[in-house]
């Protein structure tokens, strides 16, 4: 089954199309290195939970939106390498201008355990 790396960040809704062309410069890295797909999403419907939710986990602002992504890769040892040569690519110098606050990013490695249709 597929490795994922998933992603959530809060982004000024003021550069929505900033992000938009960041996102498709350096998720074209990731495929470059062996992803399958890269998809990112930006918040269409993201409510305020009671005890918890996207918004608070990103401590997005009223002026944010949140942003879900995901990277897939075949399996984990190719996301290994993948990874590993992505963040020693030189264009990744590029990435010190994104336009969000990476300090705010939640992102974590998931092995798929349900795949749906196979």
């Amino acid at each position: 089954m597929s490795y994922i790396d998933g992603f959530v960040i809060a982004v000024p809704n003021a550069n929505r199309e900033k992000f938009i062309a960041h996102a498709a410069k350096f998720d074209a890295i990731f495929v470059e290195y062996g992803a399958i797909r890269v998809v990112e999403c930006w918040g269409d419907d993201v409510p305020d939970g009671k005890v918890t939710d996207f918004r608070r986990a990103v401590q997005a602002t009223q002026d944010e939106s949140v942003v879900f992504s995901w990277v897939e890769w075949p399996d984990k040892a190719t996301r290994d390498a993948g990874m590993a040569k992505f963040m020693a690519d030189p264009r990744m110098q590029d990435a010190a201008d994104c336009p969000f606050d990476g300090k705010r990013m939640i992102f974590g490695g998931f092995k798929s355990v349900v795949s749906l249709p196979k």
